[in-house]
């Protein structure tokens, strides 16, 4: 090799510094690859197919790359000794040829390639994967005394050298995958379905329900010309029916079966007829997650129930429609809820309605008010002021600010709210 000629010396050096270029790469993006785009990509591109199977033992994949790159930078470092020294004599050679090339491997075979296999990872990792699967196989008995003597180490420091790491994600996790996804792969409105879907175990059914006073059902303790108004006009698919507190429910009346006395005309129409069509009643605990709520609903074949507390007692009626507006938003307007609930104002406040549920402010106005306490707005205020206001007062929760503007004899009617952004104040 002293005697080889410089051109062939230089040409070699420049070889070695290409595989020293490809091994550093391959290591990089081999290891950046997204597992669950990889094992998405594998069922129809070869090159991720190659590129997961070395990845199902990465203590031999790390092994022949870390072997190639060594042996490559050590032949270049013994090839750049002897080009230097022919040019620059023995003593002066040495140092130039250790400067020289500590430089040419940090930047053309370390820091370029892996930026590059770093913000790229499956552009490098899948063509690298032609010529690492066939370099372990030829190489194997080197990779296989290597791989012993270091798995035996990794054993003494108290890590499983093969053992699987957790690959799975968490709702949070998966919360932030969705949040972080560019709008070309996944459109605005999937984007929010989905992280409706991840929050329905973080919310309970009565998050959601018609309260109770705001129920809409047959009073059979009322005349039988009222009842039969409320069937005709009725805007609901299914009502509650009780005798003279909701409380007292006898089931729900379907409208369909309605239909079918409607036809005899409303002379039939009775309140043991109503009693009789209506189907027994289901009833919600109040804690219930939206998810598990949401199988329950399947599983009962329901679509409707009363949502009771740890007594017994009713707190509001829910129904799968609830649940399902959740994940992909509203389907149609109720028009008996006024749309003025959640007012914006110029000033960037919001004019909000006393009954209007915590989760509903949080939606519209994208805040974080706590939503494991109180329910509505109404019982936020209550539980912060810790009395009935005799007039207007205001109080602060984080960085929200909150003014009552008028009351009722039994509630909190309106509250005028805001959002003070916290100032960040610079190390610089």
């Amino acid at each position: 090799m002293n005697d080889a000629p410089l051109w062939l010396l230089s040409s070699l050096l420049i070889c070695l510094l290409i595989a020293s270029a490809f091994f550093s790469g391959s290591e990089t993006g081999m290891m950046t690859l997204n597992r669950y785009r990889l094992k998405h990509l594998a069922k129809r591109h070869a090159g991720a197919r190659r590129a997961r199977h070395l990845l199902k033992r990465p203590d031999r994949l790390i092994g022949i790359i870390l072997i190639g790159n060594n042996a490559v930078n050590i032949l270049a470092s013994i090839t750049a000794s002897i080009i230097c020294t022919r040019l620059f004599g023995p003593e002066i050679g040495i140092a130039v040829a250790t400067v020289a090339l500590t430089l040419a491997i940090l930047i053309f075979s370390e820091v370029t390639p892996k930026t590059i296999a770093a913000l790229h990872p499956e552009h490098v990792a899948f063509p690298a994967s032609h010529i690492l699967k066939p370099l372990l196989k030829l190489f194997y008995p080197l990779v296989w005394i290597v791989n012993h003597v270091s798995n035996a180490l990794v054993r003494l420091l108290g890590f499983d050298p093969v053992g699987k790491a957790n690959d799975s994600l968490s709702s949070d996790e998966l919360r932030i995958v969705v949040d972080e996804s560019a709008d070309e792969d996944i459109s605005f409105r999937d984007q929010n379905m989905l992280l409706g879907v991840l929050d329905l175990e973080r919310v309970t059914v009565n998050h959601i329900m018609v309260p109770r006073n705001e129920i809409i059902g047959l009073n059979l303790d009322e005349d039988l010309e009222r009842l039969i108004d409320q069937i005709v006009k009725s805007e609901h698919t299914r009502l509650p029916v009780y005798s003279g507190d909701i409380g007292q429910v006898h089931g729900f009346l379907h409208m369909r079966r309605v239909n079918r006395l409607l036809r005899s005309g409303e002379e039939s129409i009775t309140k043991e007829a109503i009693k009789r069509f209506a189907r027994d009643t289901y009833f919600i605990p109040a804690e219930t997650p939206l998810n598990l709520q949401l199988i329950n609903f399947q599983k009962n074949k329901r679509r409707i129930g009363l949502v009771v507390d740890e007594y017994g007692e009713v707190e509001g009626l829910a129904t799968l429609d609830d649940i399902l507006e959740e994940i992909v938003g509203e389907f149609t307007t109720n028009l008996l809820q006024p749309e003025d609930e959640i007012s914006p104002q110029p000033d960037g406040s919001f004019i909000i309605d006393g009954s209007v549920t915590i989760l509903e402010i949080n939606k519209a106005t994208s805040w974080e008010l706590p939503i494991d306490g109180p329910k509505t707005l109404n019982g936020l205020a209550l539980e912060q002021l810790e009395s009935f206001p005799n007039g207007k007062a205001s109080f602060s929760l984080d960085n929200y600010y909150f003014e009552i503007l008028t009351l009722s004899e039994k509630m909190i009617s309106t509250i005028k709210a805001w959002r003070k952004t916290p100032i960040i104040v610079s190390d610089e």
